[in-house]
């Protein structure tokens, strides 16, 4: 808070009064940044489930700290979840019984209700799953974020992912994919993010669930080709004094 409050003591202004002692006589202290955090979680639904990726890196602000942070989980006995965002504040379950659907509309609660008391959860989280219904065997994939705002969608992206992937799920995605199709169109998408995020790093987790349960498969990096023109000479044609 002191850190916060500096750029405002050091030019003379009156620095706002300090936050409310808590009952045992220290300071009330709500996060307010993410310190250690996981970049993009893609996910799609595929033929016969829903399958969800991301890497393994986590960052400590700009550096790369951690490079073997699994952040994709199983959820009781129908769902995977993904998150981005703040390690610590990530949340997992155990072996519980509710369906994707329910587990997505409690995360949404929870997500909302932090923020309301201005102590958020800084994640943003993809939940998806499989369960049997009405119509037979229902896939379902969903997202919140660290304010609340959730929704369903056949393909998600999360952070940088929702500016560069989302537009190649929107490309090539079809209901029926295969397993194999949906691992070559993440691995898409993930490449990508490796080539533009600086937060990426080349070991990635893919994981799946279907009507038959969850299976969450070892990291592995992918080839990359680091030759193009605009790599070696990223500066060439820009405009600025940059």
């Amino acid at each position: 808070w002191q850190q916060a409050m500096g750029s405002h003591t050091a030019g003379g202004s009156q620095a706002p009064p300090p936050p409310p002692a808590a009952a045992g006589g220290g300071e009330t202290q709500r996060t307010q940044y993410p310190y250690v955090t996981g970049t993009s979680v893609i996910a799609l639904k595929y033929k016969d489930g829903v399958i969800m990726a991301c890497d393994t890196g986590a960052s400590y602000g700009s550096t790369l700290r951690y490079k073997s942070v699994e952040r994709i989980k199983a959820v009781g006995k129908h769902s995977l979840i993904g998150a981005s965002g703040d390690l610590s504040d990530h949340m997992w379950d155990d072996g519980n019984s509710l369906g994707p659907k329910e587990i997505h509309s409690y995360l949404t609660r929870v997500m909302y209700n932090r923020r309301n008391k201005f102590d958020p959860l800084w994640n943003s989280l993809v939940l998806g799953g499989v369960k049997k219904g009405p119509k037979g065997d229902e896939k379902y994939l969903g997202m919140v974020n660290m304010i609340g705002t959730h929704f369903e969608e056949n393909h998600i992206a999360t952070g940088f992912g929702n500016h560069l992937a989302i537009p190649i799920l929107r490309a090539e995605w079809h209901e029926d994919m295969t397993f194999e199709e949906a691992v070559k169109l993440v691995e898409k998408c993930l490449l990508v993010l490796l080539y533009r995020d600086r937060s990426s790093i080349n070991k990635f987790q893919i994981a799946k669930i279907t009507a038959e349960g969850s299976t969450i498969y070892p990291p592995y990096s992918l080839k990359t080709y680091w030759g193009f023109s605009h790599f070696e000479n990223p500066a060439q044609g820009a405009v600025g004094s940059w």
